[in-house]
């Protein structure tokens, strides 16, 4: 069996004092192509991302989940796609730890809760752990998964990301996946994976009110867009003998 080629797609925005230390910890021999996709920084991250070796995709429009979609699409060659943030929170070391499940037809879709991992002081605030649990009791309730948090460190097969019909272009999007990879009925996996603060800049949800209320909303919003699509399954997508592993 030929061995998966895997991608990491890094959203940015002015994260130039942590994407050379991001990039230089991703394990070479389990990824195939880094993408950093760049939502118009004004300092200098794409320039440290490609003098790190990456593959940088530039955006014009912002937005998270933009970003995400533009990495997704941009790894065309690739059977697994990886996501993590750019500020040094997320611990690319584990990369490992979040394909194997994936890459040995276990599951479709892996995802990491820091709310079950160790983090390091201060690299959390309550109400993110709060939120990660609320969200996910109520989409227990919706579709038997149980989720522990929207933790943006994740992986997922390509060809079943590419069907499940992402709409969401901002800070929904780790949601809007979830719910709809629990819809189609895709085999999903969490596991803990280590969080840490961010290695430099400021935070462009938590790291403000006006951030922190936009995200909220955002996702929020997605929720209910996103439940009101009721239990059908979705069209084309991969049927699940296993709903949750733990």
């Amino acid at each position: 069996m030929a061995q998966p080629r895997v991608a990491l797609v890094i959203p940015t925005l002015n994260e130039e004092e942590a994407i050379g230390g991001v990039i230089a910890a991703v394990p070479r021999a389990m990824v195939d192509d880094i993408i950093v996709v760049d939502s118009g920084s004004t300092d200098r991250t794409v320039e440290r991302a490609q003098a790190a070796g990456a593959r940088v995709v530039s955006l014009r429009e912002r937005g998270y989940g933009r970003a995400c979609r533009a990495g997704a699409e941009a790894a065309r060659d690739c059977d697994i796609i990886v996501f993590l943030d750019g500020d040094g929170s997320d611990c690319p070391e584990l990369i490992p730890h979040l394909i194997e499940p994936i890459a040995e037809s276990r599951c479709d879709f892996v995802i990491g809760s820091r709310t079950r991992g160790k983090r390091e002081p201060g690299s959390m605030a309550i109400h993110q752990l709060l939120a990660g649990r609320v969200i996910g009791f109520a989409m227990r309730l919706l579709y038997g998964v149980h989720y522990t948090d929207m933790c943006p460190f994740r992986a997922i097969r390509r060809d079943a990301l590419m069907r499940l019909g992402m709409r969401e272009m901002t800070y929904g999007w780790n949601l809007e996946m979830q719910m709809r990879a629990a819809r189609a009925g895709l085999r999903i996996v969490e596991l803990p994976v280590a969080h840490r603060r961010r290695a430099g800049g400021v935070s462009k949800v938590s790291g403000n009110l006006r951030g922190t209320l936009k995200a909220s909303w955002r996702i929020l919003a997605t929720f209910v867009r996103i439940a009101a699509g009721g239990y059908r399954r979705e069209p084309g997508n991969v049927p699940s003998a296993e709903r949750h592993l733990r």
